[in-house]
C-alpha cells in the first residue's frame, strides 16, 4: 500500500522542485567551468561531456520552518525526497522574538528537524523592526534572515510552505490595495537572487498539507497570530474568505489562484514590454523624454515610471499606484505643476521636456 494521499501530494510537489533545483544546479556548474577552462568551449560535443563529470557537487536545500503544519509537512517531504535525487537537505527556524517562549518553540523546531535527518538545521534570532507595520516588519526580518542563511551554508535553493490559501490571501490583499496587476499576480513559484525561493505547494490547499503531517504524528506548532483579529491576514482568512465562499459558493480560493497565474504571465509580457520601451524613451543622455512616454500604453508608461522611481531610490514596498499615477500626471495631464515628492526621498519632475526622476 502507498502513502496516504496527502502525503504523496506533497512529496510529488517537492520532488518536482528539487528536479528543477537539480536541473538548474547542473546548468550553473557547467556553465562555470566552461568560464574557467574556455578550452572545453572549444571542444567537440563528445570531448565536452567526456571532459565533464557526470554530477556536479551535490547542492544543498533548505526548508524554512515555523514548526506549523505547512511548513511541517514541507520539511518532511525534503526529508524523504532529498536523498532519493542525491539533494542535501538541511532546515532554518526563524525566532522573531514576538511571542513569549518563542526560543523554546525555536529549539524544538530545530530538534524535530534534526530527527528528520537533516543537516544543516540550525535556529536564527532576528530583531523585527517597525516599518510598514508589524506583518510587513516581521516578513522582512525573515527574508534576512533566510537570505544570511542561504549564503552562509551556499544553498542551491530555500523552500518555503505557501499554500493555495495563502496565495488567494495574498490576491486579495493585493486587490485591496489597488496596487495592479503585478499585485494581484500573487507570489511566484520560484523568487529572490536567481530563484533561490521555492514554493512546492502553491498547487496544494493547507488542509492537504495539515492531513499530511496527522497522518504522519507530526507535532505542529499553532502560531496564535494566524487567529488574532488584530493582523489583516488573520481578518482575511477567518472572516473575509469565509464570507466569500458563503456568498459566492465553493471554489473562490482555487479561482483565486488561479487568477494570480493568470496576472503572473500577464504582468511578465508587460514588464518586458516596458523594459524595452524604458530604453526607447530616452534621449542621447539617458533623460526620459516626455513625448515618447505620452505615445506609450498607460500600462507600460506606469511601469517604466515606476521602474525609474525605484532606480532613483523609491523602495518598492512603500511606493504605490497612486505615487504613479501623481508622476504620470507630469506626463499625461501637464499644467506647470511642482515636483512630486516620492517614498525614499525621491521626486520626479517635468524640465524642458524631460521627465526628471532623483533624490532631493
Amino acid at each position: 500500500m502507498g502513502p496516504h494521499p496527502a502525503v504523496a501530494a506533497i512529496r510529488l510537489a517537492v520532488r518536482r522542485v528539487l528536479h528543477d533545483v537539480l536541473t538548474d544546479h547542473i546548468r550553473s556548474a557547467d556553465l562555470s567551468r566552461r568560464t574557467s577552462h574556455p578550452e572545453l568551449a572549444e571542444a567537440g560535443a563528445g570531448r565536452q561531456r567526456a571532459a565533464l563529470p557526470e554530477r556536479p557537487d551535490t547542492p544543498l536545500v533548505l526548508v524554512a520552518c515555523s514548526g506549523g503544519a505547512d511548513s511541517m509537512a514541507l520539511a518532511s517531504a525534503l526529508a524523504f525526497e532529498a536523498p532519493k535525487l542525491s539533494v542535501r537537505a538541511g532546515g532554518i527556524t526563524v525566532d522573531h522574538g514576538l511571542q513569549d517562549g518563542s526560543d523554546t518553540r525555536a529549539a524544538e523546531v530545530v530538534d524535530r528537524l534534526t530527527a528528520m535527518h537533516l543537516d544543516p538545521v540550525e535556529s536564527v534570532a532576528v530583531r523585527v523592526g517597525h516599518d510598514g507595520g508589524p506583518e510587513a516588519a516581521a516578513r522582512d526580518a525573515r527574508y534576512a534572515a533566510l537570505d544570511a542563511a542561504a549564503e552562509r551554508h551556499g544553498a542551491a535553493a530555500v523552500l518555503l510552505g505557501h499554500t493555495r490559501d495563502d496565495q488567494a490571501e495574498t490576491v486579495l490583499l493585493g486587490l485591496a490595495r489597488g496596487s495592479g496587476i503585478r499585485s494581484l499576480s500573487g507570489m511566484a513559484a520560484a523568487s529572490g537572487p536567481a530563484g533561490r525561493y521555492r514554493r512546492p505547494f502553491l498547487q496544494l490547499d493547507r488542509q492537504t498539507a495539515r492531513k499530511a503531517c496527522l497522518v504522519q504524528s507530526l507535532p505542529v506548532w499553532d502560531d496564535p497570530h494566524n487567529i488574532d483579529p488584530a493582523y489583516t491576514r488573520s481578518r482575511l482568512r477567518h472572516e473575509g474568505l469565509p464570507a466569500l465562499e458563503k456568498a459566492l459558493g465553493k471554489g473562490v480560493v482555487e479561482a483565486l489562484a488561479r487568477t494570480a497565474q493568470l496576472s503572473r504571465d500577464d504582468a511578465d509580457a508587460l514588464d518586458t514590454w516596458a523594459a524595452q520601451a524604458d530604453r526607447a524613451a530616452r534621449d542621447d543622455a539617458g533623460r526620459l523624454e516626455c513625448a515618447k512616454l505620452y505615445a506609450l500604453p498607460p500600462a507600460v508608461r506606469r511601469r517604466v515610471l515606476r521602474r525609474a522611481a525605484m532606480e532613483a531610490g523609491s523602495p518598492a514596498g512603500s511606493l504605490f499606484a497612486r505615487h504613479i499615477e501623481e508622476v504620470d500626471r507630469l506626463i499625461t495631464g501637464w499644467r506647470g505643476q511642482r515636483a512630486i515628492n516620492l517614498p525614499g526621498r525621491v521626486e520626479a519632475m517635468r524640465q524642458g521636456g524631460r521627465l526628471v526622476i532623483r533624490q532631493s
